[in-house]
């Protein structure tokens, strides 16, 4: 599966600024980023779930070639669409946690804050929850089709297999860059924009009391 990074969720939208941000900019435009954020993150979800089940259904038809000596590939199938549950459960709980329209303004921005708090700490833990048993599916395949070549098939050779896991250890800890990378420059700024969004929004209250 491709893990579509924060760069990808955010790249439509202009780099957020932090604690600096106009306040009138940030009431200004709130609704819009807040649509945005939320058509995003449901395109990467939906996006992720399909490449999922994807991935499973031609495991499973490499499972079917092979027989059923190839059993482990089970193995591989029930960890793909394990991966693909949690993006489906993120859309069932975005959907719970959304606001209503005409919840206050308030109400809309500690959502987002709560969104993207949830999104920071997703990231934070992606080699539990995504990288990791994406290795270990892709593990389990190879070393299974690997073991149902003849001796002398190619993918079977150690320089061959050598150079294959350099290659998904580089790709892996790219991914893992680029997250990290995406949540320092983009999810934490805007968090610092909504942290002050919202002791202003608090405060004017504050003094209307």
């Amino acid at each position: 599966m491709n893990w579509s990074d924060y760069e990808d969720v955010w790249k439509r939208q202009p780099d957020p600024r932090g604690a600096r941000a106009d306040l009138e900019d940030l009431t200004r435009t709130f609704a819009k980023q807040d649509r945005k954020l939320t058509a995003n993150l449901a395109v990467r979800d939906y996006a992720e779930a399909s490449t999922g089940v994807f991935v499973a259904s031609v495991v499973a038809f490499v499972w079917r070639g092979h027989g059923g000596s190839a059993w482990p590939l089970a193995l591989a199938i029930l960890i793909i669409l394990a991966v693909t549950a949690v993006f489906l459960r993120e859309r069932i709980r975005a959907h719970r946690n959304r606001p209503s329209p005409d919840a206050s303004l308030l109400a809309k921005v500690e959502s987002d804050l709560a969104e993207l708090r949830h999104q920071q700490n997703m990231v934070s833990k992606l080699w539990w929850w995504y990288l990791g048993p994406i290795l270990v599916a892709m593990m389990i395949v190879v070393f299974t089709i690997s073991f149902h070549r003849p001796a002398w098939d190619p993918t079977r050779d150690p320089i061959f297999i050598t150079g294959y896991w350099i290659l998904n250890g580089l790709l892996l800890g790219w991914v893992w860059c680029i997250n990290r990378s995406a949540v320092r420059k983009k999810i934490t700024p805007r968090i610092e924009e909504l942290e002050k969004l919202r002791a202003s929004i608090r405060s004017e209250t504050s003094d209307s009391l």
